[in-house]
């Protein structure tokens, strides 16, 4: 199969300054604070960020043809790139959006637990977005009776990042780094366990909490909700064209095959989706038209930090994978996990090599400290759940719950009451079993 040719193989003439990052560094502080301002200001970002997004990276991208050595090359790679990458998340939340699941009844706690982890293992077919867009009603219906702030905590915990960090599909990052080259099983073959511990962990403490709530239901509701469940499935060609999208993955990238078979299945499960399928569910494009503005942005002002990586990446002074898994955490946490993850597999890929070297491949660092790969992908997986803003999935889950009459934490109430009490715990102890 062919891949995209590793970044540090498209490399700039002459030394990259720290100020070309400036752009790249403002656009996600951007991103991460703009939605959490007063109603003015974020009025102002909803209707100007795309406008933005293209700013920044436009004068990124004039710089880059003007004055790099190279930089049309390193231009027309990143754009490849970024269409491959919104062609893949882009079919994948169209055709989730043509899927429909009805329950009827109240989720007791451990068929809320069986819930959570067949969404964790759906997230790595349709993508933590497809998941968590397929899945977050029928969860919100199912406990209706109960539902709080916790269950809709625990879903972006599980389903919206845990859960998807043993493909490609499952997590944005996952996919940038089987662009640059990483092997689209590797990551199955070597990190199932930490994932199943890991997701095993945070599944026990939630049947803790779930546990204590059912028990304080109301007997006549508690009998209520152990009648059994009565499913309803629909839009169920929409699983064919997830097996299109799946399969087209392995196609090669030549005249951009790989991604017209995507697109040309999202457009089809668009049109022969039943109209009611897509009303059921609240279908709208604005969530993968505002990835597709803002990533375009980040993509071209990714460009400058990515090569100073490559030229500096050996003075960074890391070298542990533990190290690794906590700076990408640290950053994935506040930041969006997909170009926290390529910075430091391209730090990675620079640090691992001799003095003086190039950076090596990705194959090369496989092969060489694969141990760092894993570091970093479960650093970007995991620790998007941490925030709000950690991962694109997770606001979308908290505006759907609140929407449906649900009370959500606050952005730090969900930081201080679950994400560092609960959840940091258990990642932590995972990096320090694991790596």
């Amino acid at each position: 199969m062919l891949f995209l040719p590793p970044i540090a193989s498209v490399t700039a003439g002459g030394d990259i300054s720290w100020p070309l990052i400036v752009p790249f560094v403002a656009l996600l502080l951007l991103i991460a604070v703009m939605p959490l301002t007063g109603k003015r200001a974020h009025h102002w970002w909803e209707h100007n960020y795309p406008f933005v997004s293209l700013g920044f990276g436009g004068a990124v991208a004039v710089y880059y043809l003007v004055r790099i050595a190279g930089g049309g090359a390193i231009l027309r790679h990143t754009l490849h790139e970024y269409f491959s990458f919104i062609a893949l998340i882009g079919s994948l939340f169209v055709i989730a959006g043509g899927i429909h699941l009805k329950v009827k009844g109240e989720g007791t706690p451990m068929g809320n637990v069986v819930f959570l982890a067949v969404g964790a293992v759906l997230a790595n077919i349709v993508g933590t977005t497809g998941a968590s867009m397929v899945l977050i009603r029928p969860w919100i219906r199912m406990n209706k009776i109960r539902v709080s702030g916790y269950h809709v905590v625990f879903f972006i915990f599980v389903v919206s990042n845990l859960g998807g960090a043993l493909t490609p599909i499952g997590d944005p990052p996952l996919f940038l780094g089987y662009l640059r080259g990483v092997p689209f099983f590797w990551l199955l073959e070597h990190v199932v366990l930490e994932w199943l511990v890991t997701l095993a962990a945070v599944l026990a403490v939630f049947w803790v909490f779930d546990s204590r709530s059912f028990v304080l239901m109301p007997s006549r509701l508690r009998r209520h909700a152990e009648e059994p469940d009565t499913w309803r499935f629909d839009g169920g060609i929409n699983v064919l064209f997830l097996l299109v999208v799946i399969g087209a993955v392995f196609l090669p990238e030549k005249f951009f095959i790989r991604e017209a078979v995507m697109l040309a299945a999202a457009v089809a499960s668009w049109r022969l989706t039943p109209k009611q399928v897509h009303e059921e569910n609240k279908f709208t494009f604005a969530p993968v038209k505002e990835v597709a503005w803002l990533f375009i942005g980040i993509f071209l002002t990714m460009m400058p930090a990515l090569g100073y990586l490559a030229q500096h990446g050996q003075e960074f002074g890391l070298t542990r994978p533990l190290a690794y898994y906590f700076a990408t955490g640290g950053l994935s946490a506040m930041l969006d996990n997909a170009p926290t993850y390529v910075s430091f597999l391209q730090l990675a890929q620079a640090a691992s090599a001799a003095p003086g070297a190039a950076p090596l491949t990705v194959a090369e660092l496989l092969a060489a400290r694969p141990q760092l790969v894993v570091a970093i992908s479960l650093g970007a997986v995991f620790f998007g759940a941490m925030t709000y803003i950690g991962n694109g999935p997770n606001f979308m889950v908290k505006s759907i719950a609140h929407d449906a009459g649900v009370h959500c934490p606050s952005f730090f109430g969900y930081l201080f009451k679950y994400a560092v009490p609960i959840l940091l715990p258990i990642l932590a102890l995972s990096g320090w079993v694991f790596l």
